[in-house]
């Protein structure tokens, strides 16, 4: 048996899921775009994408005052963090450490399912910020809500090693699996700035632990449909918990948006050919059999339970000011594997969150509330989410795109289809989406609006999968192992608009290395340049911050970590490396205060091993990559959030 980490597992299970539809990829659409630039110009296409993908920022750049003025941190792999100069990196909270009143001391040799329900879960990922009403301080004292995304059992449990449906879940127990499900879902944690140092408020009257156990309720088109009905729930508008929660996105009225991303993860057993339900499990990758929960409970056995899948894979509301109130799943803004929910204020009012769906050749959507926010009445706001029109994107090779709205009755959405009504075409968002001639892309994950520029950032993480009839000599990237940054122009600046134009920002990887095709701008430098971009910040400047997923000694000579990403002027497509993670983990996050003086990131999964290293021995709990961030030979690895701060105070990446 090959030994992987759970990240390689879930790649590949990432992919379980893939899309048979005949639409264009990205790749096809760039290809097709500047090949015929070319034809008109008479120029070779590679070096039309040189020039017109990714400006090159030449000696202009380097008398161009930075936005980022902070001395580049060194790119490398250790067994710590680092920040780049003036700042300082201090760890605000550990898998297992107290969130609840009473919760007990974290114990790793003696965990049960009932300590985990009240401590801080595992793998923490999206991070939002929620100043506190009346606080004499709002940008230093307020509510820090983290998702909590998935588990690594090696790293948690000792002597168990590598569990999932190859392993055959031999060490695996209904208690470890419990523990499991309380460290999935969410945290919600009142934090103050004391003395200069951030530090959670004990005891809090907010805090809060949401997990794959705790009720919640479906609401909007495809609430109570038959697809979401099950023995327990034969209403179909209770489940109970969420799961594999990745980003997310913080709204006006002050809630909580998180995401479902990689459901199929944590289901198991067959499901007959013939099952209604076979098709639209197939679109997903279902069963992902990456965990044994469906040999305890049945409701994460396909067989048993057909339709527990359709109440998974949502965009979850959550009010982070009542810990009493009712977590909602809001149908009307699509199933699919969700990779953010990040959002703005249209014009008009109306709402507009962009959403990216994180497998490889799948999509970039779009909601926009039919109503507008309220911004001087919060509850008026309460349940603006259940009435909208979710898109698709599909991007022209003109340099324009469309947003092409998922209604039933409209185009091919119909009972002809196999769509009876807006639940169905709901359910199966990414069927709905492959019969409307959406764009497949590279791996899209965080989607973010800058209000700034009026820009819209699409981070795409790789695509190893494309091959190279998928491209012509204007699109050199096949196998597309270091990502993309897509940036979208909505018409008028208006984020409602149906229509955009777009570019690529940049084509990640070391720019030193002709075969890569990587088009960062020539001010780069060794540093600054990066692979595999997934979660991204705008901060109050207007400034883009890249998070990475998939960085390490083994593909690229250093960790994830942070990057600053120049948008404008000459000195566009110029990455600086700004934070580094320790070895094995992932960065995630990231989110900025009001004033930009605190920027919080959550470090997943440290000490895994490097998957390109072929000496490197498969991570265990007892032998991790790394202890990071204790250093305790009596303790594992433990998922953190991060607060970086500037000395002396001031602005972050000043």
């Amino acid at each position: 048996m090959t030994n992987l980490n759970r990240s390689q597992a879930a790649e590949a299970a990432e992919d379980a899921g893939s899309n048979a539809s005949p639409n264009p990829t990205l790749g096809e659409v760039v290809a097709a775009r500047f090949h015929r630039r070319d034809l008109l110009r008479g120029a070779l296409a590679v070096g039309a994408i040189s020039a017109v993908v990714a400006p090159r920022a030449l000696a202009a750049a380097q008398g161009q005052t930075s936005p980022f003025p902070f001395r580049e941190l060194p790119a490398g792999s250790d067994e710590r963090h680092h920040v780049a100069e003036g700042h300082e990196a201090e760890v605000l909270i550990r898998w297992g450490d107290p969130v609840l009143p009473g919760a007990p001391v974290f114990d790793p040799r003696n965990q049960t399912p009932e300590a985990q329900a009240q401590q801080f879960g595992y793998n923490n990922d999206f991070i939002g910020f929620f100043p506190m009403p009346g606080a004499q301080d709002p940008a230093g004292h307020g509510l820090l809500v983290v998702n909590h995304e998935y588990t690594n059992e090696e790293l948690m449990f000792p002597g168990l090693g590598r569990q999932d449906g190859k392993a055959g879940f031999a060490g695996m127990s209904r208690d470890l699996v419990g523990i499991e499900m309380a460290a999935h879902g969410g945290s919600v944690l009142e934090v103050k700035r004391v003395d200069g140092r951030w530090q959670v408020v004990p005891d809090s009257r907010y805090a809060r632990r949401i997990t794959a156990t705790t009720p919640m309720t479906l609401t909007g088109p495809a609430a109570g449909s038959e697809r979401l009905r099950t023995k327990a729930d034969p209403e179909g508008r209770q489940v109970l918990g969420m799961i594999n929660n990745c980003a997310g996105g913080t709204t006006p009225w002050g809630t909580w948006l998180t995401c479902e991303e990689n459901i199929n993860y944590y289901f198991g057993g067959k499901l007959a050919g013939d099952s209604p339900e076979a098709r639209n499990h197939k679109r997903l990758g279902m069963p992902g059999n990456l965990y044994a929960w469906g040999r305890f409970h049945d409701r994460f056995d396909l067989e048993a339970e057909p339709n527990e899948p359709n109440r998974f894979g949502w965009v979850v509301e959550i009010d982070p000011f009542d810990p009493s109130s009712v977590p909602k799943k809001r149908t009307a803004m699509g199933r699919f594997k969700h990779e953010g929910a990040a959002g703005i204020l249209a014009g008009d009012g109306r709402y507009v969150v962009f959403q990216g769906d994180d497998e490889r050749f799948d999509y970039v959507y779009r909601f926009v509330t039919e109503a507008k926010v309220d911004l001087q009445d919060k509850a008026a706001n309460r349940d603006i989410l259940d009435r909208g029109t979710l898109s698709v994107a599909r991007f022209d090779a003109d340099g324009r795109g469309t947003w092409l709205p998922l209604v039933f009755g409209e185009g091919p959405l119909t009972p002809e289809n196999g769509f009876r009504d807006q639940a169905d075409v709901l359910v199966e968002t990414r069927r709905a989406a492959d019969l409307l001639g959406a764009t497949k892309m590279d791996r899209p994950e965080d989607v973010e609006a800058n209000p700034k520029t009026g820009k819209v950032y699409v981070m795409l993480t790789n695509n190893a999968k494309r091959k190279t009839d998928q491209v012509d000599a204007a699109n050199p990237r096949p196998d597309n192992r270091f990502g993309h940054i897509v940036e979208i122009s909505p018409d008028r600046r208006d984020y409602a608009a149906p229509g955009f134009g777009w570019e690529v920002l940049v084509r990640c990887g070391d720019p030193n290395i002709a075969a890569v095709g990587a088009t960062f701008s020539s001010a780069t430098t060794k540093d600054g340049w990066f692979g595999m971009p997934d979660n991204c910040s705008v901060d109050g400047l207007g400034r883009l911050w890249v998070a990475t997923d998939g960085n390490s000694a083994g593909r690229t000579g250093r960790t994830d970590g942070i990057w600053a990403m120049e948008t404008e002027g000459a000195g566009r497509g110029t990455g600086k490396h700004f934070f580094q993670v320790p070895a094995g983990a992932e960065m995630c996050g990231p989110y900025f205060t009001p004033d930009d003086t605190t920027f919080f990131v959550a470090v997943q999964h440290p000490g895994e091993a490097d998957e390109e290293d072929p000496k490197a021995e498969p991570a265990t709990f007892e032998k991790p990559a790394t202890r990071w961030p204790d250093f305790d030979p009596n303790l594992p690895p433990r998922p953190s959030v991060v607060a970086i701060t500037r000395r002396g105070g001031g602005r972050v990446g000043t």
